[in-house]
């Protein structure tokens, strides 16, 4: 059975994950394994498909693939030729403020904020929805990622 603690912790995983690929880019790292790794242990792409629209994605909206997924956080490939490699961009912490969230018995959405530090502690607000199943091993692995920018009246 999921509960709210246990989406809290896939959440942490999730940011703690970026910020090792952001610090690994740095430091000259295997960046790419570290993303490939986070993809693999968090998103439930062998489980079947996953509903993937990024943030900054405006050509190729949607991954449904793990190459696009990849592309999207490190740009390392050809899978989607606009991305720059969000998780590259040096994020120190990642946060999550949950709107709301509903569990089902195998399954469980959450929406709300997080909030991305860069190296210069600016904090970046970005608007989330999660979508979470449970593997064979009843680990929480994402199914559903929705991200934007928050409309600007601008």
């Amino acid at each position: 059975m999921i509960s709210e603690s246990h989406i809290i912790e896939a959440q942490q995983a999730w940011g703690q994950g970026i910020v090792e690929i952001a610090a690994a880019h740095a430091s000259g790292l295997d960046y790419v394994q570290r993303a490939k790794d986070h993809i693999n242990t968090l998103y439930a792409y062998d489980l079947g498909e996953v509903l993937f629209k990024p943030t900054l994605a405006v050509e190729q909206q949607f991954r449904p693939t793990f190459e696009g997924a990849l592309s999207y956080f490190v740009a390392n490939n050809n899978a989607c030729p606009e991305d720059k490699g969000f998780a590259i961009k040096g994020w120190i912490k990642v946060r999550f403020e949950n709107e709301g969230v509903v569990i089902n018995e195998s399954n469980a959405l959450a929406m709300g904020n997080y909030f991305f530090t860069s190296p210069e502690g600016e904090e970046v607000k970005v608007e989330f929805t999660f979508g979470y199943t449970v593997d064979s091993n009843e680990n929480l692995r994402i199914n559903l990622h929705h991200s934007s920018m928050p409309a600007s009246t601008d």
